[in-house]
């Protein structure tokens, strides 16, 4: 079997395993692999296959996880008003407790209100953000 077949087997197989797992990353590494197939169908000895496949794989692999970073990420599912439908309802909370929670009958039970970190706890009106397990995530109206 000649160097190029091996590196497209293993590309092709690489690609059946991202199918399985579907993660990105081995796509890109199976670009790299198919990047030594054409660097062995180019001539080059297996030295130079396996840099060529090593460089190419490993840039597509940053190039990715560099640009994943970059995207900003999702909206939390806990902070969907189609996910939740408390999500946008507006509390009126009288009095915070101390350790930065407060206590308010909401949808006839009674609630644990945590604020955003960084917002100061002050009496008013504040907006449904998240449901946090069973707390009420809130942001001042």
């Amino acid at each position: 079997m000649s160097d190029s077949t091996l590196w497209w087997v293993l590309a092709g197989f690489t690609v059946a395993l991202e199918l399985f797992t579907g993660t990105f990353y081995l796509l890109m590494l199976a670009v790299g692999l198919a990047a030594g197939a054409l660097a062995a169908h180019a001539g080059l000895g297996l030295a130079g296959q396996l840099s060529v496949a090593a460089f190419v794989g490993s840039a597509a692999v940053v190039t990715c996880y560099v640009i994943k970073k970059r995207r900003p990420a999702d909206p939390s599912v806990r902070a969907m008003r189609s996910v939740n439908l408390d999500v946008g309802e507006i509390l009126q909370i009288d009095e915070w407790n101390v350790d930065g929670t407060a206590s308010v009958k909401y949808r006839g039970a009674q609630w644990t209100v945590i604020h955003r970190p960084g917002n100061p706890p002050t009496p008013g009106a504040y907006r449904i953000a998240e449901l946090v397990g069973s707390r009420l995530l809130v942001d001042k109206v």
